[in-house]
């Protein structure tokens, strides 16, 4: 692009953004050269509409933009409301000096509180920029004095809000925050000591999840319990209500939900063994006490003793104390068998409610890993070539962990090789592993063929002291890894490596479902590879490898169609072995087989990138030549001819060379389709037959070939030569 050009893109482009900047300048200068002084008429009115539409545009686009409004909107906003403030005094209050000259301090704080600091700052100068322009021009005021402390004041009033202002505001988010993430941490810590979570588990690609779950059987749980605290206070006229959950480690107990109108509550976590609950937790037996004195201790209350009774049950669920259920109440009155029997099943209510939950929430896991494992089986179910199927495998398994890097390798049991087939990771930096080979050796991916189980075990990584593919081949040191071995009928495939830079990502909640798509991932492949190898059964001859006479024919058909199109030359060479019964019939059929495989061969290394060899049946081979004409398809069938002729194929009974003859036709001389070109080349070859044998023949319309019935014959007797 011209400069020039790119130069005005550029000033068009700033003057876009910056012309609710330009437009206040624009008014700024009315307003000092007089404007807001003169008669109230159509220009005024016009003007005065034209800076409320500016300034409601500004403000809406600011309360729209939910990110970063941006300097040039802030500077918008702040200038036109500086312009319209100033017009309004000079015109209504006789100056700058008079009753309403405080509002321009309450203008600075809002600007400087409500926009960017830079913005803040350019607004304050163009206010006391304007200001004095007002001053020494239409209001004709010589001191500078006012000015100078109006400034100040101005100035003053700027820093405070910067300074001040905008470090609270900073402070009651960082306290907001902080007070929202201990909630969020709360809850999570409530959901794991419910057994609703399972170590490390509510991270990675499912967290959003995980924790809205959580949070919701939380809620659940916190409502049923209170209820039933609530409940249990109401009718026995407790003073409080308590249940005091264990944490995981077994050492502290800490209220979990609580019914009371007391305000000496101690919310704060205490060790499990102190004061009256330790015997609880000690004995896991029931304690009433009543009489108590003030001196007593009950670590749910802060300072003396306010109670003169209390019970304590401990909550069992399987034998394993999980909590403790105190209630208490002022009066040194003991409890009854009866009140004890109902907060006994008040205990078992709360644990009851805890467990529906927990059922609740290992259904709902099931149902999502279950819809998991059905979209992967879909996938891979869907993927017929090995490619498909571990570009699927890959992708169901990010679906269920969150990892950085994947690689899928495969093992040959023939060569006890390892070959990498798939490899990506975030960073790129095990991408260009694909189609490295290893051999068996003590790493990771070798030993989890080996014992055809899931290593490291605990999906940690320790990189400097564990090799994952072979010393020579490196995996990046990620905390996590995972390789899960890819086993069918108890055979391993190969490997599923992932490899994640976030420790535990590999935990008890993703691994059993990692391990059940390995094992339809190894269905699939093993499923592509039989896919693969029905498919080249079914298009390639047995004893060559070349294509067969079916593949052929589809084959040659779809290249003459493209000819036609493009208008391109074709060209069909046809060879076939000189006397090939004769050899049989010394040699047998096992050097026959060897012959023919030796043509093929030939065959493969003579053909171009984009030519087609088929083994049209018996000791008769075909080759299709795109964009050939005959002197190329000539040159061709004569090096097939030298280099066959030149071959000795060694037998038990003896060495052996042999022969071929060769027939050529092109499109569109010979044929526009492919029964007329293979019969065409066919004539070709039975000239070069009848001429001898062991030379090529081009077709030639002048040339005719013998009754197909008499001429099969002769193929016959002639191999028998």
């Amino acid at each position: 692009m011209d400069p020039l050009v790119r130069a005005l893109v550029a000033l068009r482009t700033a003057g876009r953004r910056a012309h609710g900047l330009l437009a206040a300048g624009a008014l700024g200068a009315y307003v000092v050269c007089g404007g807001a002084r003169a008669d109230f008429g159509p220009v005024a009115l016009a003007l005065v509409a034209l800076w409320v539409l500016l300034v409601a545009a500004r403000i809406r686009s600011k309360m729209r933009d939910a990110g970063d409004p941006g300097v040039f909107l802030d500077l918008e906003i702040g200038a036109l409301l500086a312009v319209g403030l100033l017009a309004t005094l000079v015109r209504f209050d006789a100056g700058l000096s008079g009753s309403l000259a405080p509002s321009i301090y309450v203008l600075v704080a809002f600007i400087a509180a409500s926009s960017r600091p830079l913005a803040g700052i350019v607004v304050v100068l163009w206010v006391l920029g304007l200001e004095a322009a007002l001053r020494f021009g239409p209001l004709g005021e010589t001191d500078a004095g006012p000015f100078a402390t109006h400034a100040g004041f101005v100035g003053a009033f700027a820093v405070l809000n910067l300074a001040l202002l905008r470090a609270e505001v900073v402070r009651v988010r960082k306290a907001a925050h902080a007070s929202i993430d201990q909630q969020l941490a709360r809850i999570k810590e409530d959901a794991r000591s419910y057994r609703l979570l399972g170590a490390g588990e509510g991270t990675g690609s499912d967290e959003v999840r995980s924790d809205r779950l959580a949070r919701a059987s939380v809620e659940e749980i916190h409502q049923s319990v209170h209820y039933a605290l609530d409940l249990l206070r109401r009718s026995l006229d407790l003073n409080a209500a308590a249940l005091l959950w264990l944490n995981d480690a077994g050492t502290h107990l800490r209220i979990s939900e609580l019914s009371t109108a007391s305000d000496a509550i101690n919310d704060a976590p205490f060790p499990a063994g102190d004061g009256v609950l330790g015997a609880v937790v000690a004995q896991r037996a029931s304690v009433s006490l009543h009489g108590l004195k003030p001196t007593f201790k009950v670590p749910y209350y802060a300072g003396a003793c306010p109670i003169g009774a209390l019970l304590a049950i401990p909550v069992l669920d399987a034998d394993v104390l999980r909590g403790v259920l105190a209630i208490d109440r002022l009066e040194s009155a003991p409890f009854s068998p009866h009140e004890e029997q109902v907060v006994a099943q008040a205990a078992r209510f709360c644990l009851r409610a805890i467990q529906n939950e927990r059922v609740f929430v290992q259904l709902e896991r099931a149902k999502v890993e279950q819809g998991k494992l059905y979209r992967a089986a879909q996938a891979l179910g869907a993927a017929l070539s090995e490619e498909d199927v571990v570009a699927a495998g890959v992708k169901a398994a990010r679906e269920i962990a969150s990892f950085d890097a994947a690689a899928v390798t495969v093992f040959d049991e023939s060569s006890r090789s390892h070959e990498v087939v798939a490899a990506k990771s975030s960073q790129g930096e095990i991408d260009d592993l694909v189609g490295i080979r290893f051999f068996q050796n003590t790493g990771l991916v070798s030993m989890v063929v080996q014992n055809r189980c899931a290593l490291p075990y605990r999906g940690e990584h320790e990189g400097a002291h564990k090799v994952v593919l072979s010393k020579r081949v490196p995996w990046p040191a990620h905390p996590s890894l995972l390789v899960l071995p890819l086993i069918l009928h108890d055979r391993a495939l190969g490997t599923l490596i992932l490899g994640a830079k976030r420790r535990h990502a590999f935990g008890d909640s993703v691994r059993p479902t990692l391990e059940v798509l390995a094992s339809h991932l190894a269905v699939s492949l093993s499923n592509a590879r039989m896919v693969k190898k029905l498919e080249t059964m079914a298009t390639t001859d047995g004893l060559t490898s070349l294509l067969n006479r079916r593949a052929m024919l589809e084959s040659g058909a779809q290249k003459i169609a493209a000819a036609a199109r493009f208008d391109r030359r074709l060209a069909v060479v046809i060879a076939d072995i000189d006397h090939f019964k004769r050899v049989n019939d010394t040699f047998g059929h096992d050097v026959g087989d060897l012959v023919i495989r030796g043509l093929g061969e030939i065959l493969k290394r003579q053909k171009r990138a984009t030519d087609v060899v088929a083994r049209f049946g018996g000791e008769e081979f075909v080759v299709l030549c795109e964009q050939t004409d005959e002197k190329g398809a000539m040159l061709l069938a004569e090096r097939i001819r030298d280099e066959l002729g030149k071959t000795t194929f060694h037998a038990p009974n003896g060495s052996l060379s042999v022969t071929c003859s060769i027939g050529v036709a092109t499109f569109p001389e010979a044929g526009r389709d492919w029964d007329s070109l293979f019969r065409a080349a066919d004539e070709a070859l039975y000239i070069s037959k009848r001429s001898g044998r062991n030379r090529c023949t081009p077709w030639r319309p002048s040339r005719t070939a013998a009754p197909s019935a008499p001429r099969s014959l002769d193929r016959a007797s002639a191999s028998g030569k």
